[in-house]
């Protein structure tokens, strides 16, 4: 078979959430399946290691999709261009943006909808385009992919999709994410935290990521311990990000929050597995794949009681109202207070952390691949 992939999110040095995806899920379908042909789509110079084969046939698409008038032009003129000049078996999609026009069979990886729960999260042609266009993929879609039972469930009844036409296919953690050892927990705590113990959070800045309540909480945290504890911030600054900027400059330990910045896969090893816990407590997840990287690197977890983030954690994270201020608080105090509970969150990790894996995700990928194939062929 021909099959075409959408890997236009495969940006080197900017792996994460949706890419994260698209990377180990792609690599080992083509790895896996020798026998086809696979063209994956850029919108700009790809990196080599993005060639996961010989298989592999990577395609250009002009213009770099920065835009939402870009994006348009990317999805609904220049995609099916190719898709009509290679003619191939199917085309699959790992990021939601789709097309509506071919004639083909298609698997639309939509990871959420929280663009329609929290519009003002986003920039205003942004929303818009989500919320015009996404509906129309969905429904073009032979089957579509989500990472979540909460997501699935989500998807149909916002889109009125039936359930049968979309398959879960979880989120895995990179082998790269490994606990480390106290020699290296003290360096890393040297380099930024001044040898004190800290809470991480990791991913984008983004105002959906809940960071001012964190912020806020954290505070409550200090006024209440007394703790030399600081809060580590990892991840890059997304959308509206001059909100997140108010809440740490008039934040009244703001000496004890760092920022990082993106790091490497590497530093982000080292940084959560030297970190005392993760706080990551999100409005909004359709899956959440740092709250594995934290069970894999050996640190317990403070989560959010909403969306995915139950079905993620199981027993092993401490979940909060993200909306509570309070109630984040009081799941760092009862951490920082409470070794018992903070031993059984670790072993409850390690078994909930089997639950999943990128091979499994990749064969539950390509079994939907195969179904989506199927049912074109009979609809024909």
């Amino acid at each position: 078979m021909n099959i075409v992939i959408n890997t236009r999110l495969l940006i080197k040095g900017r792996i994460d959430g949706i890419s994260r995806f698209t990377f180990e899920t792609v690599k080992r379908i083509c790895l896996n399946h020798p026998e086809h042909q696979f063209y994956l789509l850029f919108d700009r110079m790809y990196d080599k290691d993005f060639i996961f084969a010989e298989n592999v046939k990577p395609i250009i698409v002009p213009f770099q999709t920065r835009h939402p008038f870009l994006w348009w032009f990317w999805f609904h003129s220049q995609i099916p261009r190719v898709l009509n000049a290679l003619k191939p078996d199917i085309f699959v999609s790992t990021d939601g943006y789709s097309v509506t026009n071919c004639n083909l069979p298609i698997v639309d990886v939509i990871h959420d909808l929280n663009f329609e729960h929290y519009p003002e999260h986003l920039p205003r042609l942004v929303r818009k385009y989500y919320r015009k266009f996404f509906p129309e993929y969905a429904k073009y879609s032979t089957r579509i992919a989500t990472v979540s039972e909460y997501s699935k469930q989500d998807i149909h009844t916002l889109y009125d999709i039936p359930l049968e036409k979309i398959d879960v296919v979880y989120n895995g953690v990179s082998s790269t994410f490994q606990p480390l050892i106290e020699s290296e927990k003290t360096l890393i705590k040297q380099k930024y935290t001044e040898n004190n113990d800290y809470f991480v959070y990791a991913g984008t800045l983004h105002p959906r990521k809940n960071i001012e309540n964190l912020f806020a909480a954290f505070s409550i945290f200090k006024q209440k311990t007394q703790s030399t504890m600081k809060l580590v911030i990892v991840g890059e600054a997304m959308f509206l990000s001059q909100t997140i900027q108010k809440a740490y400059d008039n934040h009244p330990y703001k000496k004890d929050i760092v920022f990082t910045g993106r790091v490497s896969d590497k530093e982000l090893n080292y940084l959560l597995g030297s970190a005392f816990a993760m706080t990551y407590v999100p409005f909004f997840e359709g899956f959440g794949i740092p709250i594995l990287e934290a069970f894999a690197c050996g640190i317990p977890v403070i989560t959010s009681n909403c969306t995915s983030m139950p079905e993620v954690a199981g027993d092993a994270a401490l979940l909060c109202n993200p909306s509570d201020i309070e109630s984040i608080a009081n799941a760092m105090i009862s951490l920082a207070n409470d070794n018992n509970l903070y031993q059984t969150l670790l072993e409850n990790s390690k078994k909930q952390l089997e639950k999943f894996s990128w091979d499994q995700s990749a064969e539950l990928l390509w079994q939907s691949i195969e179904k989506a194939i199927q049912e074109y062929s009979t609809t024909k």
